[in-house]
This record gives C-alpha cells, sequence and structure tokens, in this order.
C-alpha cells in the first residue's frame, strides 16, 4: 500500500497549535513577571535549594533585585525578630515535601521589617519526585499593623474595665455591718466584669435599718454607669437627703423617708432617653428593729422570698412597674411583720433566670424551694449553697445575666 499524502491542513494546523502554546506560555510568563504577590521558583535537586526565578512583585516587595538574590536561598529574608517557630514550620514543611501556609517577619534589603504571607507548594514531576518549590509572598503589613493596634487597644480597654469593675465592687459592702436587729449575707456576682445588679444596707439616721437591690437593664459600661450612680444617689453618707425626710409633727430632725416616694423620685431622676433606652428594677425597704416592721416598696423586681422562722417559704406581695419607664407613675409602700428567726431573701432576676438547655430556667418556684431546704444552715452558709446550686444548674454555661442575692434574717 502506498504512502498517503499528508493532508496540507495539517501542518497549518500544527502551526496554529504551536502558536497558542507559544502564545499561552508567554502570557504565563507575563503573568508571573506582572503579579502583585512576589513569586519565587526555587530547586529542589540542588544543595541549599537555590532560588531560580524571581518576578518583579518579588523586588518590589523586598527591594531585592533578581541578579543578587538568585543561587542564594530564601531564608536571607528573614532577620533578628523572626519568629523561630514560623521558620521551624517552613524547614518542617520542606523536609516533609508538603505544602504551608505561614505568616513570618522578614526583611526587605534596607533592613526594614515587613509581614509576609509566604505559601511554599511543592512541585513534582512525571515520577512524583518533588523538583522545585513555588513560594507565593503577600505583604500584609498594613493588615498586620492594624491588627497589632486594635489588640492593643483591646488590652488597654480591658484594663482599664477591670480598673473600673474594681472601683464598682470597692463600692458594695466588704463586709455584713453590725446592724440592730438584724443579721445580713449577701453573693453578688457579675455575669461581665462591669455588672448592671447593685445593692446595699445601712443604718439610717432615725435609727431605722434601709435596704435595697437594683437590676439595671442591659448588660456592660451603660449598665454599670447608672448602677454605680443610683448606689451614689443612695448612699446614706452623701445624699441624706434622698432618704430622709424631716419630721414636723414630731419636730425630729429626720425621719426615713416611705419607700414609695424614694422609688417616685428616682423614677423622676432617671427616665430613659432616646439615646438611652434604659430602666432598673428594684426594691427599697426599712427595717423598724423596736416595731420588727418591714416597710418596703417594689418596682418592676422579683418578689421578696421570706422564709419563717416555723412555716413554709413564700414570696411577699409586689406591685409596680420598673422605674425610669414612666414619669408619671406611682408605687405604693407595703408593709410586713416579721418575728426573730424569720428570713428575707432579695434576689435579682438572673438567679430566677439562669438556664440549661434541657431543663430551662431556674425559676422562682425552685429558688423557693431551695432555699426553703436550707432554713437550717447559717444565714451565709444558704446565700452561698444556693449561688452554687444556680451554678451547678448552668451546668458548664456562665449564667447570663448578674447573680446576686441578699438576705436578712431577723435577730431580735
Amino acid at each position: 500500500m502506498s504512502d498517503i499524502d499528508e493532508s496540507p491542513e495539517i501542518p497549518a494546523a500544527r502551526r496554529a497549535l504551536e502558536s497558542d502554546v507559544e502564545t499561552l506560555l508567554d502570557l504565563k510568563d507575563r503573568a508571573l513577571a506582572t503579579a502583585a504577590e512576589g513569586i519565587t521558583i526555587a530547586d529542589a535537586r540542588l544543595p541549599d535549594m537555590p532560588l531560580i526565578y524571581v518576578n518583579d512583585g518579588f523586588e518590589r516587595i523586598t527591594g531585592h533585585r533578581a541578579n543578587d538574590v538568585l543561587g542564594r536561598n530564601c531564608r536571607f529574608l528573614q532577620g533578628p525578630d523572626t519568629d523561630p517557630d514560623a521558620a521551624e514550620e517552613i524547614r518542617s514543611a520542606i523536609r516533609e515535601q508538603r505544602p504551608c501556609l505561614v505568616e513570618i517577619l522578614n526583611y526587605r534589603i534596607d533592613g526594614s521589617p515587613f509581614w509576609n504571607r509566604l505559601s511554599i507548594t511543592p512541585v513534582r514531576d512525571a515520577a512524583g519526585t518533588v523538583t522545585h518549590y513555588i513560594g507565593v509572598q503577600s505583604d500584609i503589613t498594613v493588615r498586620r499593623e492594624a491588627e497589632d493596634a486594635l489588640a492593643d487597644a483591646n488590652r488597654r480597654m480591658r484594663r482599664d474595665l477591670d480598673a473600673a469593675a474594681r472601683i464598682q465592687q470597692s463600692l458594695l459592702p466588704d463586709h455584713a455591718p453590725e446592724l440592730p436587729g438584724l443579721d445580713v449575707a449577701w453573693s453578688f456576682r457579675p455575669c461581665t466584669e462591669l455588672a448592671g445588679d447593685t445593692f446595699n444596707i445601712f443604718l439610717l439616721d432615725d435609727g431605722s435599718i434601709g435596704f435595697y437591690i437594683i437590676d439595671v437593664s442591659g448588660h456592660g459600661v451603660p449598665a454599670a454607669l447608672l448602677s454605680v450612680t443610683l448606689w451614689h444617689t443612695l448612699s446614706p453618707a452623701g445624699g441624706r437627703s434622698w432618704l430622709l425626710e424631716p419630721d414636723e409633727e414630731r419636730d425630729a430632725e429626720a425621719v426615713a423617708m416611705s419607700p414609695a416616694d424614694v422609688v417616685t423620685r428616682l423614677n423622676r431622676s432617671f427616665q430613659m432617653q432616646p439615646d438611652r433606652m434604659q430602666f432598673f428594677t428594684m426594691i427599697y425597704g426599712i427595717f423598724d428593729p423596736d416595731h420588727r416592721t418591714l416597710r418596703y416598696a417594689t418596682a418592676g423586681h422579683p418578689p421578696i422570698i421570706l422564709v419563717p422562722r416555723s412555716g413554709d417559704p413564700r414570696t411577699l406581695p409586689t406591685g409596680g412597674i420598673p422605674a425610669g419607664m414612666l414619669e408619671e407613675a406611682s408605687w405604693h409602700e407595703l408593709i410586713v411583720d416579721v418575728v426573730p428567726g424569720d428570713r428575707l431573701y432579695l434576689y435579682t432576676d438572673g438567679v430566677i433566670e439562669a438556664s440549661n438547655e434541657r431543663d430551662g430556667e431556674f425559676e422562682i418556684d425552685r429558688l423557693v424551694d431551695e432555699l426553703g431546704t436550707r432554713r437550717m444552715l447559717p444565714l451565709r452558709a444558704s446565700v452561698d449553697a444556693t449561688r452554687s446550686r444556680v451554678e451547678e444548674w448552668c451546668g458548664a454555661d456562665e449564667p447570663a445575666d448578674d447573680v446576686t442575692i441578699l438576705a436578712l434574717e431577723v435577730t431580735s
């Protein structure tokens, strides 16, 4: 059989294919040369794996000219503050012939440092042998400096918040005061460094005992600022006019102001603003040790739990909306008689709203039962045990709100 003549179209197609390949290779060369990232190729077959190619991007990032670095290992970019762990990760990847991605501090030819996001990828031949390593360098200095600046700002803010939290907690009682006719115990656990809960108990000038517990809506700095302001406003040392009023009928210097009047004054002075939608719940009470009566007013706060010397524990009546919501709102005074051995527990909603996924919220009925079962414990121990029970209820999760318990026991 005679040879078949080659079709005249074949050489033309071959030339076109060769032209396309040359065009594609030229495009790749130009893409590598003009890429913004630095691109290097190191020969893994030669001792110390020298660079055999660097693109213009590498020259722009490092300041090194190609003629000065070809034939050298790329470690010349490392310097005195280069993280040895990052350098070891590169060496380990090359030993194991695997890709790696690190962020490493490198140095330009003028000695100035820059952060390099370095990607190294092995290139294998048809037999699977690593022949080269492709390196891609990206200058991420601006990003790292911004991250470092943000981290510094966060550290400063953390220090400031820690200092503010210490100041805030220093305002709370650091030991149980000696009060006629009452023993006192409490537990205070903020859910964040700055809390919206506050409380206090103190002796008033007329011989009665004032106490309160407040829960400001929200968390963090805004809640803490309002909480501290309320604490100062109700401080018997610096704000007597808020807690005492002249007794014109008996010609005495002052008597304790009605709890309802105290809440009303606070409500009118601390109204919500359009840019500060904050309100607060509270209980303010006055204990008369001579007559063993408790007068109190509640503003949207969970009810006081009375654990009597004998009998079943129960919640006391409540009334009124949270303070700060309506300027013309009013509250009324509630009165309860107590006897020695009776206990009164005040708490914030972080106690009864503590929750876990399986059982839901702790709830007030469970709290009443818990306090009842701990009636025979000393007052301090009953508070600590109740707080521990609430924390156990939350499991591995932290309570989502501040947890505050204030307990009073009538002694005589």
